[in-house]
Formats: C-alpha cells, sequence, structure tokens
C-alpha cells in the first residue's frame, strides 16, 4: 500500500492547480483526444467545458474516460495517465465555486448560470505514472481494498 500512496502523492504533484492534459473520450467505439484544462481543486478533479461540445456528449453515453500529459523529472521525459469516469455537475453551489476559482472563467462563460457552461468532476480509477527509470501503475480497487485490510 505505502508503495501505491507512494504513486499517488508523485501523481498529483504533478497535477496540482491548473495541467493541460490530453483528454481521451469514446464516441461510438472511435477515441476522440482533445486538449483540456485539468482543474485540482479542494482535493478532486474538475473539467470545465461548453455544453454543446463533442465530449458532452460522448460522456453522457459513456462516462470513462483517460486523460494524459508529458512533463520533464530530472531533465527526462515523463507521462502520467489517469484512467477515471466523468460526472457531470448539476449542483449550482459547486459550479459557482469553481467558476469564482478559475481566472479563465469569464472568458468562455457569463457566469454559472451560463446554460453553456458544464463543470465535469472526474473520479479517477487508475494511475500510471512513466519515467525512463520505472513505470508505476495503481488501481484505485486495489489500494481500498489494502486499506480496509489493513
Amino acid at each position: 500500500m505505502t508503495d501505491d500512496l507512494n504513486v499517488l502523492k508523485k501523481a498529483w504533484s504533478r497535477i496540482e492547480g491548473f495541467q493541460h492534459v490530453f483528454l481521451a473520450t469514446d464516441d461510438n467505439g472511435h477515441p476522440r483526444v482533445r486538449p483540456v484544462t485539468i482543474i485540482s481543486f479542494e482535493k478532486k478533479l474538475w473539467i470545465t467545458t461548453d455544453t454543446k461540445s463533442g465530449k458532452i456528449k460522448q460522456i453522457k453515453k459513456n462516462p470513462r474516460l483517460e486523460f494524459s500529459f508529458a512533463f520533464k523529472e530530472k531533465d527526462q521525459d515523463c507521462c502520467l495517465r489517469v484512467l477515471g469516469v466523468a460526472k457531470i455537475v448539476k449542483d449550482r453551489a459547486i459550479k459557482t465555486k469553481l467558476a469564482a476559482h478559475l481566472p479563465f472563467f469569464k472568458e468562455h462563460w457569463k457566469n454559472s448560470d451560463d446554460p453553456n457552461y458544464t463543470l465535469l468532476e472526474i473520479r479517477p480509477r487508475e494511475v500510471e505514472c512513466v519515467t525512463p527509470d520505472e513505470t508505476l501503475h495503481v488501481k484505485f480497487s486495489r489500494l481500498i481494498r489494502s486499506m480496509k485490510s489493513n
């Protein structure tokens, strides 16, 4: 379990604040990948997007997704991959709180009640951190089972 927690700490240290990532969704059996900004706020992951976007249509059909991004560690190329599910957030208070936190929000939407504003909560299920020295992989179900047995 300690190794799994270390992987998660390493992964989350790379996502703090705002991180540009590539998000993959399923479009009737075909992968669709696009750049988005992952927001790490209050120990959860979020994505803001346009209500009419293709990703929302795809997530409504199949909430499974994956995002990844490259980063440097000690001048070496590395990659973080996160597999999870998306939940469309309807709670007005949460949407308003996130909107107030985002410096770029007003560039895209009028306010948190804007019908074109959709907030997604990303719920990770697996994390993989790849460096030239190692590939670290954590399945949340394994971590949870391990924590319950201790």
